[in-house]
């Protein structure tokens, strides 16, 4: 019988501002994390992500490399941020040119479910639970749906 790769992350190599606090268990390796941040148990955040000062990221979210997030937002529960569009027809499986970024505004809110594909959020946004975000938004306001499509402007 073979024996399973087991691999121990946690919290390891992650450039903190003041009073953030974690709740553990979560992995967090090769991030940024901003002032007054609240980072939620079974969250992943990844290598070189960025997210702003008082931003909260609840439980059960997975937040990829090359994601930065502003200040002063809201990450609902089990979002997902994806880097690798699967651009040639399958997997980048760790051709990283491949994967592309996603920035996202300040004061942005992310409903529980939602799934964010490599795109620009501008500020002053509210994406709704279970939207899918396939394409920028340049407009302030908010957004429902699969795709993500205007619902009211702020």
């Amino acid at each position: 019988m073979n024996e399973p790769e087991i691999r121990h992350i946690g919290v390891r190599d992650v450039l903190f501002g003041a009073r953030v606090e974690i709740v553990k268990p979560c992995n967090l390796y090769g991030c940024e994390i901003g002032d007054d941040c609240f980072i939620g148990p079974f969250t992943e955040i990844q290598k070189d992500v960025r997210i702003g000062a008082r931003t909260r990221v609840q439980s059960h979210a997975f937040v990829c490399e090359l994601v930065t997030i502003g200040e002063d937002c809201f990450i609902g529960h089990g979002v997902m941020f994806i880097n690798d569009t699967f651009s040639h027809g399958g997997p980048a499986r760790g051709r990283k040119q491949l994967w592309r970024s996603t920035t996202i505004g300040n004061r942005v809110s992310i409903g529980s479910g939602a799934t964010i594909l490599p795109v620009q959020i501008c500020d002053n946004v509210v994406v709704g639970a279970g939207a899918v975000v396939t394409k920028d938004i340049a407009v302030a306001g908010s957004y429902v749906g699969n795709p993500a499509r205007l619902l009211t402007r702020v």
